[in-house]
């Protein structure tokens, strides 16, 4: 089988050839269909992390290992399962739950495994779906995908849950207004999220204007361009939420810019959620958060449950991936790039 591996930090991905490897157990071998291009693939092609004020966390001090094929959003179908294997059969389009755990810390045991201290999520620490088949340690992190295109499918085991996950933290409930930044493939995916599962208000903010019809598409009901050098944005996002500011922000970018913007337009009691690895540090004014009684906090990916529960959204017809660009194996290379000069709308996939 050909896949497409980070030999090390910004070094072209290499095309190699292996062999096919055979399921035991309860192993599932799963030709691949479908795998997104995500930010976090970038992260790992490019070594590392952001921390600001000249730090920069290195992927291999998390315990990533070189070289790996990268690619977590996997959507395939069963090629070959182990003989411990049930409940699926060859031919099943499946997706794959790719952030896998150890089983033992607090965070597995509460059902959580993206959220694992010890993390053997595919696609990072171990071969992802860069690939024509990938070997999934257990049918266990599998669920159908019936006629779900799996194109579309793959963000949900990433970008979708994600943005799943930080929905369900912003905990918007009508009237409320709540503020989206990124409009992304995440952001996008929040807008259509947001408005499928609560009532509020919805406010898009990007730098991009170009990105706002599809916003809107979406769901957004505002949108506001922080690149208008003749607006103030904070002000323009104060006066669309009634005068007192966003009850909920859900921050796909994470830098800090729009930390900084999110921050400001938040009322009293508001919600902040931080989602996109951006990168970089923020001072912030420390007695503000108690005076406004503010929450911060992160939102990782998703566990299994909520996953299945996207699934089932996808089936109905509530939501969709926005796939803009498509390339083949031996073009991951201008995939990644193609993501870094943020030339791709929504989501881009590789069609092993």
């Amino acid at each position: 089988m050909k896949s497409a591996r980070i030999t090390g930090p910004n070094e072209p991905l290499a095309i190699n050839e292996s062999e096919t490897p055979s399921p035991r157990g309860e192993q599932v071998l799963i030709r691949v269909k479908s795998v997104g291009v995500c930010h976090s693939d970038l992260h790992l092609w490019e070594g590392g992390y952001d921390l600001g004020d000249g730090e920069f966390m290195k992927v291999t001090d998390r315990g990533v290992k070189y070289p790996v094929t990268p690619g977590h959003e996997i959507a395939g179908i069963v090629e070959e399962t182990g003989d411990a294997v049930t409940g699926i059969s060859r031919g099943d389009s499946v997706l794959v739950f790719p952030w896998i755990g150890c089983k033992e810390c607090p965070g597995c045991l509460a059902g959580s495994e993206n959220l694992c201290d010890a993390p053997r999520s595919m696609g990072i620490f171990q071969d992802g779906g860069y690939s024509e088949y990938v070997l999934v340690p257990s049918f266990r992190y599998l669920a159908g995908l019936g006629a779900v295109d799996p194109d579309s499918a793959t963000s949900l085991a990433c970008s979708g849950l994600t943005a799943y996950n930080a929905v369900k933290k912003a905990n918007a409930c009508s009237p409320e207004f709540l503020v989206i930044v990124g409009a992304g493939g995440l952001g996008l995916m929040g807008i259509q999220l947001a408005k499928a599962v609560t009532k509020a208000k919805i406010v898009c903010v990007d730098n991009d204007p170009k990105k706002f019809d599809m916003a809107k598409e979406m769901g957004a009901d505002y949108v506001v361009n922080t690149g208008d050098k003749d607006l103030d944005p904070i002000k323009e996002i104060i006066s669309i939420c009634g005068g007192k500011g966003a009850d909920s922000v859900i921050d796909f970018v994470n830098a800090p810019p729009t930390v900084k913007t999110a921050l400001a337009v938040l009322r009293k009691r508001g919600n902040l959620v931080l989602v996109g690895l951006f990168g970089g540090s923020l001072e912030i004014s420390l007695v503000t958060i108690p005076l406004k009684s503010i929450t911060i906090q992160g939102a990782y990916t998703g566990s299994y449950s909520d996953m299945t529960e996207l699934i089932d959204l996808a089936k109905k017809g509530v939501i969709k991936s926005v796939i803009s660009k498509r390339y083949a194996l031996a073009d991951a290379n201008d995939a990644l790039s193609d993501l870094r000069a943020r030339k791709i709308i929504g989501r881009a996939v590789i069609n092993p």
